[in-house]
């Protein structure tokens, strides 16, 4: 028979407080989740919560985890309480005390400016599952500890979170395609299109280092990385490709090997400076390998730019089995309407429609505990060639 202390653990307010905590989201948000959790006020219960479930659990796993913010997120915690004349349990002030007196650092996570988050996407409101089964995916990443400081690549992005619930809710848009993600960052998409069982997954970045992280957190989530492609990648479902893709510098010749099903994007349209070179890089993935015949007779209203076939992509005798056209989704919070208005022109110039489809291709709200986490902010673009 479970008890109440675990039927209590098991509640959705207090899973989403534990993955707000497991997330790093800020401490005001953090604490704002806790007054929520128990009627606006951080009661004990909730309290021995955070000390049982959130704080000595993340410990006694060895788990990584800033201490600064272990160290706010207590500091928070009991402020909150006494502000309320809340009893305070005992636990939280030992464990602050242990932190400040203590001489831990951070380790390398200090000296790499980074530390590790852990995304819990929650595939259900936790009202029905019990406990962590609603926790259906749970991803690992390390991350830029200041995202100011030039280290941008490994920082995580509205955008990067709306992908990966919109891969989640459409599952099978993604399944068994080929998919080339275009600025991938932390690598956090590339995980979950290999979640939803895509055939192939390509991540590119342009920045060395930020690719150095990618493969780590590849390999925090058991998924084997290589930079150059083989055989072995079409062998082993677990393996992602990491290219190095300066947009300014990337082969033509070589982009027009891939021919993905899928193009991805997040938070990509941000420099002026880079948007022709985007527009060119996007071209080239999403360009059909036949296009419309200047012929066409009266009433043919097919158009082979829309259509790939089997003998296109393999060059053998089979059947032509029609495939759809690629397309991309981008993913995209607008900061600079000028800069946005000059990638709709140099795409427009280069026959690509770009269609905004926040409305139509709405993600479920599988982040309902990271109240930083502005969805409404971002828009969804499909990209593909247009049909003349």
């Amino acid at each position: 028979m479970e008890d109440a202390g675990t039927h209590d653990a098991c509640s959705p307010d207090l899973l989403y407080l534990k993955s707000s905590f497991l997330a790093m989201e800020p401490a005001d948000y953090f604490i704002s989740l806790a007054r929520q959790s128990d009627g606006g006020s951080i009661t004990e219960r909730v309290q021995t919560f955070i000390l049982e479930h959130c704080i000595n659990s993340i410990e006694d796993k060895g788990t990584a985890c800033n201490l600064t913010y272990m160290k706010n997120i207590l500091k928070k915690v009991i402020t909150a309480a006494e502000s309320t004349h809340d009893v305070v349990v005992e636990g939280l002030y030992e464990q602050l005390a242990y932190y400040l007196t203590s001489h831990m650092d951070d380790d390398l996570l200090i000296e790499k400016n980074r530390i590790y988050r852990q995304i819990s996407f929650l595939c259900s409101s936790g009202h029905d599952d019990k406990c962590l089964n609603s926790m259906n995916l749970v991803v690992p990443l390390q991350c830029s500890l200041n995202m100011l400081e030039g280290d941008t690549g490994c920082a995580l992005w509205p955008s990067s979170l709306f992908l990966s619930e919109l891969i989640l809710s459409y599952p099978m848009t993604f399944s068994n395609k080929f998919c080339f993600e275009v600025g991938s960052g932390v690598g956090l998409v590339g995980v979950i299109l290999k979640h939803v069982g895509a055939s192939k997954v390509i991540l590119s970045d342009g920045d060395m280092s930020t690719l150095e992280n990618m493969k780590l957190n590849l390999e925090l989530n058991h998924l084997a990385s290589e930079t150059m492609a083989s055989q072995r990648i079409c062998e082993n479902p677990n393996m992602v490709e990491c290219k190095h893709l300066p947009w300014e510098s990337a082969s033509e010749s070589e982009l027009q090997t891939y021919h993905p099903d899928i193009v991805l994007g997040a938070d990509i349209i941000y420099d002026p400076l880079y948007v022709p070179h985007l527009i060119r890089v996007l071209s080239v993935l999403l360009r059909p390998l036949k296009f419309c015949s200047s012929e066409r007779k009266a009433g043919d209203l097919s158009c082979y730019r829309c259509t790939r076939t089997t003998e296109d992509m393999n060059g053998d005798n089979s059947p032509n089995e029609a495939k759809e056209a690629p397309n991309a989704y981008i993913a995209a919070v607008i900061r600079n309407m000028e800069t946005f208005n000059y990638f709709l022109k140099l795409a427009a110039e280069a026959s690509l429609s770009v269609l905004d489809v926040t409305a139509t291709m709405k993600p479920k709200n599988l982040l309902p505990y990271m109240l930083s986490y502005d969805r409404s902010s971002v828009h969804l673009y499909q990209v593909s060639f247009s049909c003349i």
